[in-house]
């Protein structure tokens, strides 16, 4: 590990349930809902608030997530919040999920999980709005909701199709197929599978590397990869272009490319 692990001391947290350390340029966020790391409006409130703090944080490049525990990283949501049927609440529900994976899904830095165990339903969701995922070999990961009588509701619909296609969303989201570690990577829905206990540490040294980029031309690059989504091929081709030539209003450009040529590491200013 680059950096030892520090308290984040510059937000007050929500709630205890969401443990957020600094390691260098990262924040470490982990999931401590035992015993199974379910998300509640505690915790989804909490993960919205702190995405917003580390926006304005420019100290703060990468956020990487994990549950704690072996066993665990997230079985999505508590299911006895829905069992009396309440509709409002299920609307607040879905609108408190949506807005805290759409703001973890947008952070302006680099958002990895480091999946250490099962991520089911809303655990998964989680992981599909991080940029990227990192899974070890035993993992489980499945959205269960329609053997429930659910759907998924916080872009799980849209997000594994956009990853892995129509035919593997459907057997997972339709038939309700689990796979594991070592399925995900092979079907793109993780980019690396690593041993039992090696995800965080994986996250980490990913995420360190991160360090190691302009934060501003990180931020430029995730916007206009995320903005392909939504638009049609070749779109994004003459904003890409434009972003580009954006850049060169930024300290950190100047920086990034003497630094270079001067064959020396170089030092961002994140402005």
């Amino acid at each position: 590990m680059e950096h030892p692990l520090q308290p984040y001391t510059a937000l007050v947290p929500r709630t205890d349930k969401l443990v957020v350390q600094k390691v260098g340029h990262t924040a470490l966020v982990t999931i401590d809902n035992p015993p199974a790391n379910t998300w509640d409006s505690d915790t989804l409130h909490g993960l919205y608030e702190l995405v917003a703090h580390l926006n304005s944080d420019p100290e703060i490049y990468a956020l990487v997530i994990t549950g704690r525990g072996e066993r665990f990283f997230s079985a999505g949501a508590d299911l006895k919040l829905f069992a009396e049927g309440d509709k409002a609440q299920a609307r607040m529900m879905a609108r408190l999920f949506g807005q805290a994976f759409e703001a973890l899904r947008d952070f302006s830095g680099v958002s990895i999980a480091a999946l250490n165990g099962y991520a089911m339903g809303g655990g998964l969701e989680c992981a599909l709005a991080c940029d990227i995922r990192i899974a070890e070999r035993q993992v489980q990961l499945a959205l269960p909701e329609a053997s429930v009588g659910l759907l998924p509701c916080a872009g799980g619909t849209q997000a594994l199709s956009w990853l892995v296609g129509e035919g593997w969303a459907k057997r997972m989201i339709l038939c309700g197929e689990r796979i594991d570690g070592v399925k995900a990577e092979r079907i793109g829905l993780v980019e690396e599978v690593v041993e039992e206990g090696q995800a965080l540490a994986t996250a980490l040294r990913l995420a360190a590397q991160v360090a190691r980029q302009s934060p501003l031309s990180v931020r430029q690059c995730k916007a206009l990869i995320q903005g392909a989504r939504s638009q049609p091929l070749n779109s994004m081709l003459a904003e890409e272009r434009e972003r580009f030539v954006d850049l060169f209003d930024d300290d950190d450009t100047l920086e990034g490319v003497n630094a270079f040529l001067e064959k020396r590491p170089p030092q961002w200013r994140n402005r």
